[in-house]
């Protein structure tokens, strides 16, 4: 992911455009030189050796296959994501460890810590429709 210094406030990835929908937009992002150098690289995953595709709500839109754009998402949606998808389900588990632990077996209490992830990401993807309009990823012609 590259940072540019007008755009302090968002994270900007090229990538081209690899599958067209009347309502979505798949695009493979490119590998990134500054990848390297940027801050968020651990949590981004873009910068692994992996093609990674990120499919974009976009209705209407007047793009083609293979065309260059930009992947465009604020920073602070950024690490949103990674509350919800990281920080959140690991509270969840060390409460449930902590708190099952005191009344349940050790190897009980460890199972139903990692069990309690279930309804989480069921929850999680129950309101995928909130997400998706929460997180809004933009493009951009390069």
């Amino acid at each position: 992911m590259s940072l540019t210094a007008t755009e302090k406030d968002v994270f900007i990835h090229s990538g081209v455009i690899s599958g067209l929908t009347a309502e979505t937009v798949t695009v493979t992002l490119n590998k990134n030189i500054h990848c390297e150098s940027c801050s968020a690289k651990g949590a981004c995953g873009v910068s692994e050796g992996v093609d990674r595709s990120v499919e974009i709500v976009a209705p209407g839109s007047k793009y083609a296959i293979d065309e260059p754009v930009e992947v465009i998402l604020k920073k602070n949606l950024g690490y949103k994501a990674v509350v919800w998808a990281y920080i959140l389900p690991f509270f969840l588990m060390l409460i449930t460890l902590v708190i099952a632990s005191f009344f349940l077996e050790e190897w009980l209490a460890g199972l139903l810590s990692i069990l309690v992830l279930i309804p989480y990401f069921t929850l999680i993807y129950s309101l995928k429709l909130y997400f998706r309009e929460t997180f809004k990823i933009t493009l951009q012609r390069n």
